[in-house]
Parts: C-alpha cells; sequence; structure tokens
C-alpha cells in the first residue's frame, strides 16, 4: 500500500502541540483525541503485526490502523464495508442527489450547538422530502433514501448540508403498486426549499425556547429571545438552498457516487501538495467559477490549517449516515422486498448476513491482506505486538513497512 507523499498526520506532527498549546483551554476533547487518533494511526502506537511471505520469505511489518472516523486514511475500509452491505437495497431504477444546505447566517449557530443543529438539519429535510413526496399533487408514494452530513466546503471553512441519495419514484400510499417519478424529474425544488425553511427555522425556535441552544463569544447575544427572533426574521424571506441534480446513470454509478461521498472528511491526503515555510498548500475548488479556473491553490498558515479541520469533528456518537421512509432500519428488508415485487424486479442474489459474516471471518486475510509485494505471494501473520511494542526479533533486511486494519 503506497503512502501519499504528504498526510494530515505530517501537519500534526510537525505542528500539533505548538497548536495544543497555544490553544489550550479552547479545544474540545473530541478534537484532542481526533488528532491524538491521525497522529498515532498506522504507527508503533498502535501495535501490529510481522507478515512472511510462503513463497519467498519476504518480510514487512503491518501497523495498525485508528479507525477514527475523520482519519484521511482509514475511511476507504470503512467505505468498502458500508458499500458492500448497501448494494443489495438498490432498486432498478433512476436515482437522484439532492442537496439541503443552511444558510450563512446558521453557520455560527451550528458550529456551537453541532448536536442540536445537525439533528435538525437531517430531520427537518427528511421531513421535507417524505411531506412532499407522499403529496398526490407530486408523487403521491412513499419514498425512500440515504442522507450523508459534510460540513465543510472545499476550503475546509464551515458549510453544513446533507446529500441525500433517493430512488425515482415510491410505493403508493396504499401500498398497491409503484409509482415511478417523471423522466428526469423527482420534486419541485422551489417547494422543497419553501417547506425545508419553514420546518427548519421553526425547529430551532422551538429549541432555543427549550433552551437547547449555547451561544458564546460574538452569538452571547442571542441568549435573549428578541434577539435571537430578530437573527431568525430576515431568513424566513430569504430562498433557502436545495439543489437537485440530474439523475445518475445507474445504480453502479448510485455505488461509484457513495463510494466518494459517504466516508468523507474535510480533506483527502491526496489534495495536499507541500508543507513548508510558507504553510500548507493544498488543492481546492472555487465553485463560483467553471471550467479549469475553477481548479487551484490555495495555502494556509499551519495553525489556520488545523483549525479549519478540526471545525468538522462530529460530537461523539452522532451519525452522519442516516436513512429515512422506506430505507429506515426498522422495516428496509420488507420494504426493498416489496418495492422489487411492484417494479416486478427479481430479487438479488446474495449471501445471506450470516453466511456473508462467516465467509468474511474465515479468509479476512486473504480479502484484507496486500500480496507480497516481491512475487505476488500469499502473506501470513508470523508475529503480532501491543501498542507501543516492537516485533521480538528484527525483521530482515529486505522488510518492508505496510498498514492493518486492527
Amino acid at each position: 500500500m503506497s503512502r501519499p507523499r504528504l498526510e494530515v498526520a505530517d501537519v500534526f506532527h510537525r505542528h500539533g502541540a505548538a497548536w495544543r498549546k497555544a490553544n489550550a483551554g479552547h479545544v474540545s476533547l473530541d478534537q484532542l483525541k481526533v488528532m491524538s487518533a491521525i497522529e498515532q494511526c498506522r504507527s508503533a502506537a498502535l501495535g501490529g503485526h510481522v507478515e512472511r511471505c510462503e513463497d519467498c520469505d519476504h518480510s514487512r511489518i503491518a501497523y495498525n490502523s485508528c479507525r477514527n472516523r475523520h482519519c484521511p486514511k482509514c475511511q476507504g475500509a470503512a467505505a468498502r464495508d458500508w458499500l458492500a452491505a448497501r448494494e443489495a437495497d438498490l432498486l432498478p431504477v433512476g436515482y437522484f442527489h439532492l442537496v439541503f444546505t443552511l444558510p450563512a447566517e446558521i453557520s455560527g449557530i451550528a458550529y456551537q450547538n453541532k448536536a442540536v443543529v445537525y439533528d435538525l438539519l437531517f430531520r427537518a429535510a427528511a421531513e421535507t422530502l417524505l411531506t412532499i413526496a407522499a403529496d398526490p399533487k407530486h408523487l403521491g408514494a412513499r419514498i425512500g433514501f440515504t442522507a450523508v452530513l459534510h460540513t465543510w466546503g472545499s476550503a475546509m471553512t464551515h458549510h453544513p448540508h446533507v446529500h441525500m441519495i433517493v430512488p425515482g419514484g415510491g410505493i403508493s400510499l396504499d401500498g398497491s403498486r409503484w409509482i415511478s417519478c417523471r423522466p428526469g424529474f423527482l420534486l419541485p425544488v422551489r417547494v422543497l426549499s419553501r417547506l425545508f425553511r419553514r420546518l427548519f427555522l421553526t425547529g430551532l425556535a422551538d429549541a432555543h425556547a427549550a433552551g437547547r441552544l449555547a451561544f458564546f463569544g460574538e452569538l452571547g447575544g442571542l441568549h435573549s429571545r428578541s434577539a435571537f427572533a430578530a437573527h431568525l426574521a430576515p431568513l424566513r424571506r430569504k430562498n433557502w438552498f436545495v439543489y437537485a441534480r440530474p439523475p445518475f446513470a445507474g445504480p453502479e454509478a448510485v455505488l461509484a457516487y457513495l463510494a466518494r461521498y459517504t466516508h468523507r472528511v474535510a480533506i483527502a491526503n491526496s489534495r495536499l501538495l507541500a508543507l513548508d515555510e510558507r504553510g500548507v498548500t493544498c488543492r481546492c475548488k472555487d465553485y463560483r467559477r467553471d471550467g479549469q479556473a475553477r481548479y487551484r491553490t490555495m495555502t494556509l498558515a499551519p495553525d489556520e490549517f488545523i483549525r479549519r479541520f478540526l471545525l468538522h469533528v462530529l460530537p461523539q456518537g452522532f451519525h452522519r449516515i442516516r436513512h429515512y421512509g422506506l430505507l429506515a432500519s426498522a422495516g428496509c428488508k420488507a420494504n426493498i422486498a416489496r418495492a422489487r415485487e411492484l417494479i416486478a424486479a427479481p430479487m438479488p442474489l446474495i449471501e445471506t448476513p450470516a453466511e456473508h459474516d462467516d465467509a468474511r471471518n474465515a479468509d479476512t486475510g486473504a480479502e484484507h491482506r496486500p500480496p507480497c509485494p516481491c512475487c505476488g505471494g500469499r502473506m501470513i501473520i508470523v508475529e503480532t505486538f501491543e501498542r507501543n511494542g516492537a516485533p521480538r526479533g528484527p525483521p530482515p533486511s529486505d522488510a518492508t513497512v505496510g498498514t492493518a486494519m486492527s
């Protein structure tokens, strides 16, 4: 497994200690844990094992991964496992991509109240889709969808929005037939936008009245009910952003999209270009421009890079991928089966969960362990070592260093 030339971990290793000292008392425990996990990921600090090729005796040390959901190095395997579980739920219909975005005026409130506001964003967007889809004036059906929270723009600024992947149709309200949407059109975005705005602002006002919101610094004055109402008033007249992209070409395209989006973090290691006396240079996009002018680079001071990266640390236990309607976990399998029956689609040939788990457990090494880099042979584990430990004996001079998912 090749290592990127530059990683977020390198920025933390070089500048993290100074940043923590300069910001002592202003960094959350969750943020400190994320920094520590990324710094230790795939290093001796987390332990690992020694592998040896059965054919040529080539050896390599594989260090364990931190598996933190904010770590750029750990999301590939997590995404693959998640996608394998979702593949059987895909329906043979067109899929749409919708985005519900909070206006900039809400961003500061959301950052200081992540759990409350992000949850409200999910609930308001989901209720909007379910309500408008069930309206006989539009689709008149029960739909299902998967929602994924992103909190960043390309420059890692705070930009909360929810991506939704929605099948192009649903089950009629009486459960008797499948209702397909019009070709290339799911639901009117202007109608969605207005209901989303109303539901979110109502929920936010209710949260304020219930004392569930906290305000600090420049937002301290919003503790007052009148000041909070005045802050929200202009937003009731503003157009809120709901975006609907054209439908995907097919289920395979849906999976390709999900692979890119479900387990993203604020910035991928592949976007980092340089770490030098000027700061951290990385690739980004300017969505206000078109064509090649959209792609550019930016350089941030190390402390600003770290600050922006940590803006997007989620509260512990917060679910950033959620399923609604027909895809809600309680009745998902039954709903998918009924939808396939109504669409007259054959059920997919997949392993049962028990069979899948047994096969995965029996062949974990063959599935996840890369072959020998010298001869392509099978690598076997010959030794394991604990956190902050080391192999009992020094590996041969031709040994390489790899990684392992602990």
